[in-house]
């Protein structure tokens, strides 16, 4: 075991407490060596930025308009994939090419594809009837987009995972529910749902964490790393490296890894409690 808490002592553990510590410190990119304490200054500092709680309510807000619809339409493919259907290997194959796509690659088609004059969203909407969108100055639009981008890569994922969480569950469950009469829909919300609930407790933590880090799409979209003209679409991850990096204060990069890492445990906290109440009135029943 000696291998692994060496690796995790210096790739996890060291980085973690190196990165609270320079939080403490006026670090600038330029003069790395130079550090003065601050104690929480860099953190009454961003808790007075306008921008970080611009960017937390876009993360919140980008993380659910991706997280639930992308979950949803996992869970209805794999549903569908669970039924003997011809070619279901290629079907479940082509579900991991969008995840083993690069996202440099799949931002970069989707911003054309997203794009306000020539793109192919554009071009479809006028031949329906609807005017043009402006999908990289629009709050709302911009959001919608980067929110595409992030379904489009990780339904395929959460639908083989819950294809497989499908088919741990005892088929007699099944024929029974069939023998009494209860159509495909009833067997789904009754059988299938309460049987992957554990895995439906983990796509739901990932998902909230992977949406918590969202930093390539929102970088990629447009090029810029504040998110827009008016930063409608800068998430933390994208705040955080305008902040280190454009900017040049480490320190203060650094207390928003910080903040990330708080936030990250209350959502799971927060996630988890909700899932033992529901447990516990379950079992009373």
């Amino acid at each position: 075991m000696a291998p692994f808490f060496t690796l995790f002592a210096a790739f996890g553990l060291f980085p973690l407490l190196y990165t609270a510590f320079v939080s403490l410190y006026r670090v600038e990119l330029q003069t790395p060596g130079d550090m003065r304490w601050r104690g929480l200054g860099n953190y009454t500092a961003l808790f007075t930025d306008e921008f970080f709680w611009i960017s937390l309510r876009n993360t919140f807000t980008i993380g659910v308009i991706s997280t639930v619809p992308q979950l949803v339409m996992a869970l209805g493919l794999a549903h569908l994939l669970n039924y003997r259907l011809r070619g279901r290997t290629f079907f479940r194959t082509a579900m991991l090419l969008p995840y083993a796509t690069s996202v440099a690659a799949a931002t970069l088609v989707f911003a054309q594809l997203f794009g306000r004059d020539f793109g192919l969203v554009n071009y479809v909407l006028r031949v329906v009837g609807f005017g043009a969108v402006d999908w990289q100055t629009g709050t709302v639009a911009s959001q919608i987009a980067v929110s595409t981008i992030v379904i489009w890569r990780w339904t395929g994922y959460n639908a083989l995972i819950y294809l497989a969480g499908m088919q741990s569950i005892p088929t007699e469950l099944y024929e029974a529910a069939e023998m009494d009469g209860a159509s495909r829909w009833r067997q789904f919300v009754h059988v299938t749902l309460p049987g992957l609930r554990p895995t439906i407790v983990f796509t739901t933590v990932v998902s909230t964490i992977g949406a918590t880090q969202l930093f390539g799409e929102p970088l990629l979209f447009e090029g810029s790393i504040s998110g827009g003209i008016s930063h409608q679409y800068q998430t933390l991850g994208l705040y955080m490296y305008e902040q280190g990096w454009g900017f040049f204060h480490l320190g203060r990069a650094a207390a928003i890894a910080w903040v990330m890492f708080l936030l990250i445990l209350v959502l799971v906290g927060v996630n988890a409690l909700v899932v033992r109440r529901r447990a516990r009135k379950e079992a009373i029943r």
